[in-house]
């Protein structure tokens, strides 16, 4: 009996060692799509390429991107673009959620449609639609500003104003995300709360500071990592837009990575750049998981 028990129980699905072969596949593909490269570019950043092959040169790569100043430019963006980026989508995103999450259902869904439609785009197509709308020559924002009475009109060439267009072009991409997140999460606090405080005599805003905000806050968490990750790897927006100009006043780590690996040839920087976003991430994204973590 106990032999025929032992058998029936690592038969078919039962078997615990059914579930290793379900992952197998994905587990290939992160091994050799992910992990690998991980590891190659930490090896690359310490070799010279060329054309007669590598040579070990040590921090030399590292060395060489502390002393340009357009990476140190390049760092300064980036920073620039994730505090601005992660502060407006959490922001917007927590304020029209509060705002429509006990509305009725036709409304909760023109409002998630509506801010959603941007994230289904293409960003590459959303990028063309801005650069047709800011061109200086003919475009409607530059056409109704010149209208207004300011003069020759520039936006994505000025060193004063091509950041914040870059910063509201890539927020216009990203809040609809966050806003469907909120409001989801939102929806799914049991009423049960909501009615003791309203029998209190809470206020709106009491029920949202109160209940709303600190119960979501495993989405804010959620959200600010993902924000992180996605602006540290923003390309492109800069590409099509500006190409990182005007005079590198829009070049962020990752065009300065694409630009050496694949302009200038210098795949060791490269390397070595990815390196340094990858451990920045590292740095950013553990304490949210940690905290994340506690609150569960």
């Amino acid at each position: 009996m106990e032999n025929k028990k032992s058998k029936k129980k690592f038969r078919g699905i039962e078997n615990p060692y059914s579930g290793y072969l379900f992952i197998a596949p994905q587990l290939l593909l992160f091994l050799v799509f992910i992990i690998y490269p991980v590891f190659e570019g930490f090896r690359m950043s310490f070799f010279r390429a060329s054309y007669h092959g590598e040579q070990f040169i040590g921090l030399d790569n590292y060395k060489q991107l502390m002393a340009d100043p357009v990476f140190l430019k390049s760092i300064l963006n980036t920073v620039i673009f994730v505090i601005a980026i992660v502060f407006l989508t959490i922001i917007f995103g927590l304020f029209v959620a509060t705002a429509v999450y006990d509305k009725s259902a036709k409304y909760i869904s023109f409002i998630r449609g509506s801010f959603y439609l941007p994230v289904m785009v293409s960003m590459v197509v959303m990028s063309m639609i801005w650069n047709f709308l800011l061109n200086p020559a003919n475009g409607l924002i530059s056409y109704l500003l010149g209208n207004m009475g300011a003069e020759n009109v520039n936006l994505l060439g000025s060193k004063t104003w091509v950041m914040p267009v870059i910063i509201f072009v890539t927020f216009v991409g990203n809040v609809g995300q966050s806003i469907i997140l909120y409001i989801a999460s939102m929806i799914g606090i049991p009423e049960d709360y909501f009615e003791a405080a309203q029998i209190d005599g809470a206020t709106r805003w009491q029920r949202i500071h109160k209940i709303l905000i600190p119960l979501v806050r495993p989405t804010t968490l959620y959200l600010t990592v993902i924000n992180i990750i996605a602006v540290l790897k923003i390309f492109v927006v800069i590409q099509l837009l500006t190409g990182g100009g005007p005079n590198n006043a829009s070049v962020t780590m990752m065009y300065y990575l694409y630009q050496n690996a694949f302009v200038y040839n210098n795949t060791g920087v490269a390397a070595a750049v990815g390196v340094i976003m990858f451990v920045i991430a590292l740095l950013l994204s553990v304490p949210q998981f940690k905290a994340f973590g506690k609150e569960r």
